[in-house]
């Protein structure tokens, strides 16, 4: 058998390839081995990124994952600018049932409104675009939220969800948290391991995103919606009313909205052409954390 096993791996690997861009041309050096078991879309990558071949570099994600990504990208920024078109319609915010222009705020934005009747300080107006901007919030919202419906669909069924973002339980170590937390303030690049799989802090903040933050922007946004209301009262009735639900829906925009500079932020440090042309063509042709 042992016997087998070595002409099996000098096969594969002979010992007079040309070493370029391997570190060793022995055989148990270049051996490939799985360094990480989390690794979904790739089941085994040699364990230093250095020593992979670019003709050979495994897919980085999968196609149903990419355009599920830009998708929700596109579907965000057109909620992001209709939705900022409608709060300065009415930059006022209030907590309960009703609310109105003679009625007490619970805060104000500083910015000028787009219609007369609202009390905001300013003496002028802003152009109002409350009309496209509701039509856009809409129908970019119905988008978003199929788009999601079918990357858990897809996560659940072919393990995505598990391999990749559900966190390892040595990785929940207090020890791990802040050795990733430390690196990231201290804006350093990630490393080898880290481009082929995502960090602890990448995995929790993900889960966070898709399984809290965006069904709870979703339910807020449904809870002012009067149709909604009438058929569900339960549902905006648990969260104080429809006032308090719009305040609601505001702060969980700025919860998404701190979230997306902050991964545009790390993605921009980890290399960020290579990671924008991972999530266009799913390979890469070299190692992402050097570029």
């Amino acid at each position: 058998m042992t016997y087998l096993a070595e002409a099996r791996a000098t096969f594969l690997f002979p010992r007079s390839l040309p070493t370029r861009g391997w570190a060793d041309s022995s055989v148990s050096d270049v051996r490939a081995t799985c360094y990480h078991s989390r690794v979904g879309d790739s089941a085994c990558i040699p364990s230093d990124v250095s020593a992979v071949p670019t003709a050979t570099v495994p897919s980085r994600h999968s196609a149903l994952v990419r355009i599920t990504h830009w998708i929700t990208t596109l579907c965000f920024l057109a909620l992001l600018v209709s939705g900022a078109e409608i709060v300065i319609s009415h930059p006022r915010f209030y907590w309960g049932e009703t609310g109105n222009d003679l009625t007490p705020t619970l805060f104000k934005l500083p910015i000028p409104a787009s219609r007369n009747l609202v009390p905001t300080g300013y003496g002028y107006v802003l152009p109002d675009q409350n009309g496209w901007s509701r039509y856009l919030h809409f129908q970019s919202a119905w988008v978003l939220v199929f788009t999601g419906l079918l990357y858990v669909a897809f996560g659940l069924l072919t393990g995505h969800l598990r391999n990749n973002l559900l966190p390892r339980e040595a990785e929940l170590t207090w020890r791990e948290l802040s050795s990733s937390i430390i690196s990231r303030l201290r804006f350093q690049r990630p490393s080898g391991a880290e481009v082929w799989s995502y960090n602890v802090l990448q995995r929790l903040s993900y889960l966070f995103v898709i399984f809290f933050l965006f069904p709870f922007v979703i339910w807020t946004g449904l809870a002012m919606s009067p149709a909604f209301v009438s058929a569900l009262p339960a549902a905006v009735n648990v969260l104080g009313g429809q006032q308090s639900a719009r305040t609601l829906h505001f702060f969980v925009s700025l919860a998404l909205v701190l979230f997306l500079l902050v991964h545009v932020g790390m993605v921009w440090l980890a290399g960020f052409g290579s990671r924008v042309r991972a999530m266009i063509t799913g390979h890469v042709t070299k190692p992402m954390e050097r570029t």
